[in-house]
């Protein structure tokens, strides 16, 4: 059987609030990173505190979170992370947030593969019926990743953020998995 977890470029791993609460800190200097990560005014914390965050969050993940480390698979560099979160169990409807944080890795397609990895996590080991993600306008490169792995746009509330005193659009993006099915030749269970 196939490593759900592990690609060419990357591999999702468990979170280690140690090692994670550092890049964390370290990543949300880079006001670029946090402007494409979330609608908060960018805000500086310390190390400990982000490692004090990540303890509480990880105790409480419940059976509704599935949080992953990306790493690069030539040398396992922790590069980012990606957080599938189960809205609806009764539905099977869920949200997908990811984020890279060195700029070198930017733009390369590791965070293509990381949405790829968790998709397939998603519909063949949840049978999750739908995976939701939001994205701001300003974000192409982004957008342009998410319709690699087969997202498709649904939506957008317009002027959502603002960002140096302009309105920004947030864009609302899905994917089925009968559309993740036919993409990558997986037959639908009847």
């Amino acid at each position: 059987m196939k490593d759900l977890l592990k690609g060419n470029l990357v591999h999702l791993s468990a979170v280690d609030p140690e090692e994670v609460s550092k890049h964390f800190s370290e990543w949300d200097r880079d006001s670029e990173y946090k402007r494409l990560l979330d609608t908060s005014a960018p805000r500086l914390h310390s190390v400990k505190a982000t490692k004090t965050w990540l303890e509480k969050e990880l105790g409480e993940l419940g059976d509704t979170l599935y949080w992953f480390t990306i790493r690069s698979a030539a040398d396992n560099q922790l590069l980012g992370d990606i957080v599938l979160d189960v809205t609806e169990w009764n539905v099977r409807d869920s949200f997908v947030g990811i984020g890279i944080g060195p700029r070198d890795f930017w733009g390369k397609g590791y965070g293509t593969e990381a949405m790829q990895l968790i998709l397939q996590y998603a519909f063949t080991e949840l049978n999750l019926r739908r995976v939701t993600l939001t994205v701001f306008e300003y974000n192409q490169r982004g957008i342009r990743s998410y319709e690699k792995a087969g997202f498709r746009h649904e939506g957008r509330q317009r002027q959502r953020l603002l960002r140096e005193g302009k309105r920004w659009d947030m864009l609302y993006m899905g994917i089925l998995k009968e559309d993740w099915s036919k993409q990558h030749d997986h037959p639908q269970p009847t």
